[in-house]
């Protein structure tokens, strides 16, 4: 199963789009698989990074070492991100863009 999440931004900075991902996965059916997001762009990343306030800037810095992919499994119709986690596009360019992240679910 694919789809793909059109992401618009502001500009740079890290823009969240977990709750899309986790309706796309809900609404698959799958119980358990493995999601591949990636995105169709070279001026911006993907990442997963903390969805709350940031308590612990260096380590999440060090985190964000930017990548075009993500792999995340799926358990129990959900994708198993941690408590704090979330699913973000991080914009590099200064001014907004439309980006398109190709997702696949397969079990």
């Amino acid at each position: 199963m694919q789809t793909v999440f059109s992401i618009r931004n502001c500009g740079p900075g890290l823009h969240e789009f977990t709750a899309e991902v986790v309706r796309f996965v809900r609404d698959s059916g799958f119980r358990q698989g493995l999601l591949t997001l990636f995105v169709q762009h070279t001026s911006c990343s993907l990442l997963v990074q903390e969805n709350a306030d940031p308590d612990d800037m260096p380590a999440h810095i060090k985190a964000a070492l930017t990548a075009v992919s993500l792999s995340i499994p799926v358990m129990d119709g959900r994708p198993a991100l941690g408590t704090w986690q979330g699913i973000h596009l991080f914009e590099h360019r200064e001014r907004g863009h439309a980006r398109q992240v190709v997702g696949h679910l397969s079990e």
